[in-house]
C-alpha cells in the first residue's frame, strides 16, 4: 500500500490538480478491470485512465463506485480520465458523446475529458468503420470544429477540464490559436524508446501537462514494439535502487516530466507499478537511459498515416 499523499500531483493552469501517477486500462477486459480498480485505489492510485474506445467504462465505473461507496475514497479523491472516439468529431456530437462516458462510468462529471486523436473517422456508430478493401473511412472534420464541443462538455459541467490526446506541436500551436479554453493536458505515448523531450518541454511552455501512455511499451502490442528492460543499464540501475527493470522505467518516465499510467491487472503488479516515489536517477542516468531510446512507437496508428491530421509526420 502506497500512501496517496505520497504520490506527486501536478496544478492545471485552471487550478485543478491530477495525480502524477494512475492506471491505464486499455485492452482490459470487464470482469478483470473491474476487480484492478478497485485493487489499484486500495494500492494507493487516486488516477484512472479509461476511453470510450476501451470499451470499459462501465466496469470502471463499477470499480470506482465500489471504492467510494465501502468509503474507501469520496468522488473528489479519485482523478477520472476518459476520452472522445474518432466517430464523434462533429461539433454537435462532442456533448453527447461525453454525457454518454459520464453515464457509462454512473458519476456526476469527469476530471478530464481528452480528445483520443486529432483526425475524425467516419461519423456513425462503428468504432472502425471500414470500407470493402478494410481500409479505415475517414472523414475530413477540422479538430478545431471539435474542440468547440469540447469546450462546451466543460461549460456544461460534465467535465472538470478539457484536453487533447497524440497531438503534435503544429496542431497544438494552431488549437491554442482559436481556443476559448485552453487544453490542459497531452497525452502521449512517453517511454524508455520515446521519451519525447522536445514535446514534452513545448507543452509545458505553453501550460500544458503530459500524460504518458504505454510507459512499459504494452506486452504483446500489434506493432511487436519491445522496451529492452533486460539491458545492461536498466538492470544495472534496478540493482543500485533495489528496484525492478519495470519501476526504473516507470521513473525514467516520471523524471521526463509526464504523469504514468502503466496498465495492469494483476495486484502484485499494480502495487509494485506505483513504488517509483522513494528514489530518484541521477541527471546522468537518465541521460544514459535517454541515449538508447529509438524512437519506436507501440501506437503509430499507421493505418492513418495519410490522414490530413496525422500527428507524427513531423519530429514533434
Amino acid at each position: 500500500m502506497t500512501d496517496p499523499s505520497t504520490v506527486p500531483s501536478i496544478k492545471f493552469y485552471n487550478g485543478y490538480s491530477m495525480p502524477m501517477f494512475g492506471l491505464g486500462t486499455y485492452l482490459g477486459n470487464e470482469e478483470e478491470l473491474e476487480q484492478a480498480i478497485k485493487d489499484a485505489i486500495d494500492a494507493g492510485y487516486r488516477h484512472i485512465d479509461t476511453a470510450f474506445f476501451y470499451g470499459n467504462e462501465k466496469a470502471a465505473g463499477r470499480g470506482i463506485r465500489a471504492k467510494i461507496e465501502d468509503g474507501t475514497i469520496k468522488r473528489e479523491d479519485i482523478f477520472v480520465t476518459t476520452k472522445l472516439w474518432n466517430n464523434f468529431h462533429k461539433e454537435e456530437r462532442v456533448v453527447p458523446a461525453c454525457r454518454k462516458s459520464v453515464e457509462n462510468l454512473g458519476l456526476d462529471y469527469v476530471d478530464l475529458y481528452l480528445m483520443h486523436w486529432p483526425f475524425a473517422y467516419q461519423d456513425g456508430d462503428d468504432l472502425t468503420p471500414t470500407d470493402e478493401t478494410g481500409k479505415l473511412i475517414l472523414a475530413d472534420i477540422d479538430y478545431l470544429e471539435t474542440w468547440r464541443g469540447m469546450e462546451e462538455c466543460q461549460r456544461l459541467g460534465l467535465t472538470k477540464s478539457i484536453g487533447i490526446s497524440n497531438f503534435n506541436s503544429e496542431q497544438i500551436t494552431r488549437l491554442l490559436s482559436v481556443a476559448k479554453i485552453k487544453p490542459v493536458n497531452n497525452q502521449i505515448e512517453v517511454n524508455l524508446n520515446l521519451p519525447q523531450k522536445r514535446l514534452i518541454e513545448f507543452c509545458k511552455k505553453h501550460d500544458i501537462t503530459v500524460t504518458g501512455f504505454s510507459p512499459l511499451a504494452r506486452p504483446g502490442n500489434r506493432s511487436g514494439v519491445k522496451i529492452d528492460l533486460g539491458n545492461e543499464k536498466v538492470l544495472g540501475l534496478a540493482k543500485k535502487y533495489n528496484k525492478t527493470p519495470q519501476q526504473i522505467a516507470l521513473r525514467f518516465v516520471f523524471q521526463c516530466g509526464a504523469a504514468v499510467i502503466p496498465k495492469s491487472v494483476t495486484k502484485s503488479r499494480i502495487v509494485q507499478n506505483i513504488q517509483i516515489f522513494d528514489f530518484e536517477l541521477t541527471a546522468e542516468e537518465m541521460s544514459d537511459l535517454d541515449s538508447k531510446a529509438t524512437g519506436e512507437r507501440v501506437s503509430p496508428m499507421k493505418q492513418t498515416e495519410g490522414a490530413k491530421y496525422y500527428p507524427f509526420s513531423i519530429p514533434f
